[in-house]
């Protein structure tokens, strides 16, 4: 093992041992609760505002784009000063920026702030998947980033249902202080224990000298020259264009098209984090009957089924189980996709899933964009078929290559026989030990 990978290992053990998984997934909760709420409030905010949907959808566009871009600052970064103390520091923040959003006097004042947050909230989710990622051997790791992303499933329960249900009852900027209040407690307990961290050994570059941006994007054109690279980040990409510049659109489809009020539409917003955690509670027996190829394709199967239904429905009284439906195969697709990136590079685990976490939410950020003006030139229907269709061919194209990917179907159909990693209250298990 290279300094490098030996520093990294360490490091991400340290954490682990401080850490409280649970606490992790706070964060993770947090930031996944914050991005969602805005899905459900569009109408609301473009009634607040005197705009449209789609300028509306602007506020999704301006979280998205930088919690992408600066990735690219933060996995470099946290594999060098220590991912701690980036955490630390990012998530006060975000709770800072989240909260002022409750003050914003116009929809540009708005777009602004969640923009700066979106800056601060980049630090937090891609970083702890690379403390997984280098604590979790391969065959176990699918089903440890399963047990993690319940975490993300709830944020985006609540995230979907409360913002919305304030929205209605309240104000929409109520959410928005609370989240950042939220946010806040966390920081504080969090930023605690990194102080109580030693701090990372510092290694030796290979070339003394000033860092020059052709330096620091050397990590990331290594890994981009890698053909395994390119299908995990162009795919990734894909998915969050046409996945989720679909779905942001649903909240507003059924308020606009069935009438329905906005804590009702919450609640069945929500229902793609139940589909998370049905998926997180399954992941562990379905894995070793299917390996990775068909979950990928019982995935797109069952996203492309529900969305179409969801296009085409008479009647709002189908789409809550439908959109359940939706996240247990969003969450087939994208863990299986999640657990390649880990493997991308060992030895800078911090950095490629950082260039991940860009592709996926530069797609994102163009999806809104380019599904807003779908729905506004042509309307919701044929948004979410176009949706439904590209995921299909994405699953098609991703499952024909997974089994060459890093890792290999082999080792993720074993993920179940290796019981050694337990995550809320006993810690990753590694080689006979127990990290806490």
């Amino acid at each position: 093992m290279t300094e490098s990978a030996t520093t990294t290992t360490t490091d991400a053990q340290a954490v682990v041992q401080a850490v409280p998984i649970g606490v992790l997934g706070m964060l993770g909760f947090l930031v996944v609760a914050d991005a969602r709420v805005i899905d459900p409030l569009l109408p609301v905010i473009a009634t607040s505002f005197n705009t449209s949907i789609a300028a509306a959808g602007l506020t999704i566009s301006a979280y998205t784009l930088p919690y992408g871009v600066f990735q690219l600052v933060y996995g470099p970064l946290g594999d060098r000063a220590g991912k701690l103390r980036i955490m630390s520091i990012a998530i006060l923040a975000f709770a800072v920026g989240t909260a002022v959003c409750a003050a914003a006097a116009s929809l540009e004042t708005l777009i602004a702030l969640r923009f700066l947050t979106g800056v601060a909230a980049a630090a937090l989710i891609p970083l702890s998947l690379a403390y997984i990622g280098d604590t979790v051997p391969y065959g176990e790791r699918q089903a440890a980033l399963g047990r993690y992303l319940s975490a993300i499933a709830l944020g985006q329960i609540l995230g979907a249902s409360l913002g919305a249900t304030v929205a209605d009852v309240l104000s929409w900027r109520l959410i928005f202080l609370a989240y950042g209040l939220a946010a806040l407690g966390v920081g504080l307990k969090f930023g605690r224990i990194a102080r109580r961290q030693p701090l990372p050994p510092v290694t030796e570059t290979a070339e003394p000298g000033p860092r020059t941006v052709k330096r620091y994007a050397r990590p990331y054109i290594a890994v981009l020259r890698e053909s395994a690279a390119r299908v995990v980040l162009v795919t990734v990409c894909l998915e969050g264009l046409c996945f989720f510049g679909g779905f942001v659109y649903v909240g507003a489809s059924l308020r606009d098209r069935y009438g329905l009020p906005f804590a009702a539409i919450g609640l069945i917003l929500a229902g793609f984090g139940v589909g998370g955690i049905i998926y997180a509670r399954i992941i562990g027996r379905l894995l070793p009957r299917l390996g990775e190829r068909r979950l990928v394709l019982l995935g797109g199967s069952l996203i492309i089924s529900a969305y179409l239904a969801i296009a085409f429905t008479p009647a709002w009284q189908p789409i809550p189980a439908l959109v359940v439906i939706t996240g247990i195969g969003f969450y087939m697709l994208h863990s299986t996709l999640q657990t390649k990136a880990t493997e991308l590079a060992p030895d800078a685990r911090g950095t490629a899933v950082a260039l991940f976490a860009f592709f996926l939410f530069l797609g994102q950020s163009l999806g809104a964009l380019f599904f807003g003006q779908i729905v506004t030139r042509a309307g919701y229907t044929p948004a979410l078929a176009l949706s439904a269709t590209l995921v299909a061919l994405i699953a098609l194209f991703f499952a024909s290559r997974v089994n060459t990917l890093p890792g290999g179907a082999a080792l993720a159909e074993q993920s179940t026989h290796n019981r050694g990693c337990t995550i809320p209250n006993q810690g990753f298990r590694k080689e006979g030990r127990t990290f806490r």
